[in-house]
Parts: structure tokens; sequence; C-alpha cells
């Protein structure tokens, strides 16, 4: 539905009912709204809008009473369609510049400061998804244990170890668990993972390593290691996230302790987190997820505003945004989210 389809009366009622919502998280019933309307319109006049929005899927009762609220497709029509976005005090921006730029040059402490700063501003959670640190990996070896089993040992840039045991065909020698670490070694130097990957991949489709069928499924699996252990290094270490107790805020009923009781849960989850924030990527500006519009968060009413950060190429360097109830305050925490993405950008 657009919000074209809806008339005049029908959209007034409709921002009436959102715009209770957003402000008190509690239904709203008819003879509430026929006494804040401008122009004069009886209960039942209201109660048949309501039956008509209703029917359009964009509100409904959560309970056994006349008040009705938004549903999460009324919601992203309000966004969409009606929204009238706020505007930042000058006292906030120089809030958010202040806090950014006293972080220095460390990426990681302004990350950190823009979290805590968005999160008090927006009384939310606030997260961030850091630039991608693809440091290269300086050595790989291949350990025989016993048959059918090898230790891979990982030193990255730092002189950071990592050991993971690997099943290997039966019948591989040492000699060619040797043979395999030499050649990922030899692709390995100057190159960051992803170049790397994709190098020793090209040779394998290709045929182009001088490998027999053993020794390259030693290579692959010590690839796959690889990538495994850098995927989860990446999802714990990227992920910020601040200001959890914000949402513990304006609770009033149990059903709300349930709401952030699987938010927490939702949030443990950082791999889901970081998938849906990255989509933001694929977004011009502001992303805006409502409820259970994503699987991640439809059992506990929350929604993600999200902007990406970019350098001066406009080369997208991470995402940051702030997580919340679906009756969040869009029209003032957008374009909080849209202007500490900017000043991060500008800073990094």
């Amino acid at each position: 539905m657009l919000i074209e389809d809806l008339n005049q009366r029908s959209r007034t009622i409709f921002r009436q009912i959102v715009d209770s919502y957003i402000l008190t998280g509690e239904p709203v019933g008819s003879r509430t709204l026929s006494q804040k309307l401008h122009d004069p319109l009886s209960p039942a006049s209201v109660r048949n809008v309501m039956a008509d929005l209703e029917d359009s899927g964009l509100i409904f009762s959560p309970h056994k009473s006349a008040g009705r609220i938004p549903t999460d497709i009324g919601l992203r029509l309000f966004v969409d369609g009606m929204l009238e976005m706020g505007n930042l005090s000058r006292e906030e921006r120089t809030t958010i510049r202040v806090q950014c730029r006293e972080s220095g040059q460390n990426v990681e402490d302004l990350l950190t400061r823009a979290t805590i700063m968005l999160s008090g501003l927006s009384r939310c959670a606030s997260l961030v998804i850091a630039p991608k640190n693809d440091h290269p990996l300086k050595h790989m070896e291949f350990v025989y244990l016993s048959p059918g089993q090898a230790l891979v040992v990982m030193v990255s840039e730092g002189d950071d170890v990592e050991n993971r045991i690997i099943t290997i065909p039966t019948g591989l020698t040492a000699s060619a668990l040797i043979k395999a670490g030499n050649y990922l070694n030899a692709r390995l130097v100057g190159r960051t993972f992803t170049e790397a990957k994709h190098h020793i991949e090209r040779e394998l489709k290709n045929q182009q390593a001088e490998l027999d069928s053993l020794t390259q499924s030693v290579v692959e699996q010590g690839l796959a290691v690889w990538a495994g252990n850098h995927a989860t290094a990446a999802a714990h270490d990227r992920l910020i996230i601040r200001g959890q107790a914000k949402l513990l805020d304006n609770m009033d009923t149990i059903h709300d302790l349930e709401r952030i009781r699987r938010l927490f849960s939702d949030l443990e989850n950082k791999k889901d987190l970081i998938e849906l924030l990255e989509s933001a990527r694929e977004a011009e500006g502001i992303r805006i997820f409502i409820g259970t519009e994503n699987n991640l968060f439809s059992l506990s009413d929350s929604s993600v505003i999200a902007s990406p950060y970019m350098d001066e190429k406009n080369n997208i360097l991470g995402i940051i945004g702030v997580i919340g109830p679906t009756r969040l305050d869009y029209a003032r925490i957008i374009p909080l989210v849209d202007y500490t993405a900017k000043v991060i950008g500008k800073i990094l």
C-alpha cells in the first residue's frame, strides 16, 4: 500500500495512532482520537476509519480492547511516506563532533566514543562495524599428528598463533604436508587474507598448482581453516555494541521484559547481526529495519536504524546505527545516526 491510497481523514487518524504509539507505547482508542483531532469527528466515525485501517493491515489491537497500535507494515508506511524529519540542534551537532574528535587518531577509540555518545543521545543501544582489519598471515605449517590427523599452525602479523586440528587423507605422508605448507607460504607473503585466498583458489581452479590430489586437499583444508578463523575473528573484533542498559528504560510490562530478553539474546548472535548491518552497505544512505522485516529481530519487536560511514572517496568503511523498540523516535534518531556517520567518515 502507498500513502496516496489513504484519504486525508484516514491519514490524519493513522498519524495520530502512530504518534501516540511512539510517545507512549500504548494502544489508543476512538474516543481519545476524536478529542485530539482538529476537525470534530465522532468516536463512531473514528471507529469506522480505524476499521478500514485495520483491514488494510496498518493497525491492530494487541489485546482485547478498543485501542489500536500500528503494525510493522504500518510503521514502514509511516516512515517512508509520512515522517517529518527533525533537525539536530546546534548543541547536539557540537556534542557529536567534539566527542568523536577527542578520540585522537585511534580508530577503535573513535568508534567506541561514537557508539557511547550515540546511545546517550538516542536513549537506545548503539552499534558499529569497524573497518575491516585484513592483516596478512605470516606463516602456515602442517604438523603430522597421527594417521588421518594433522595440526595447522597459523602465525599472523604481530606473532599471534592459532592452532587447529584437521582431518587428512589416510596415507598422506609428512613430506606431503610440508609441501602443502610450502605452497601456501609462498603465496602468503605480502598479501592480505582476501588477496591470498583469491590467488590460491584461482590457481587451484585453473590447475596451475603443481600438487597431487592428496596434497591439494590439504591445501584446501588449510585455506578453509584460515577463512573460518579470519571470519570468526572479524565477527568478534569488528562489532562494537554499547548502551544495552538503555533498552531497559521505560519498561512497563512483562511483555516489555520478554521483548528485551529476546533482544539481548539476538544481540549475542554477532554473526547474524553483522550480516544485517552489512546489508546497509547496499543503501546510499540511512537503512531502516522495522520489526518482522528482518528475521533476526522478528520476535523482539525491535527496529534498527543504520548508516554507512565513508572516506573522502566515498568508499564505505563500516556501518553505525542504533537498535531499540519499534516505537523509536524515528524523526529524531535518523538524523542523529546520519550526522554521526558523516562525522566519523570525515575524521577517518
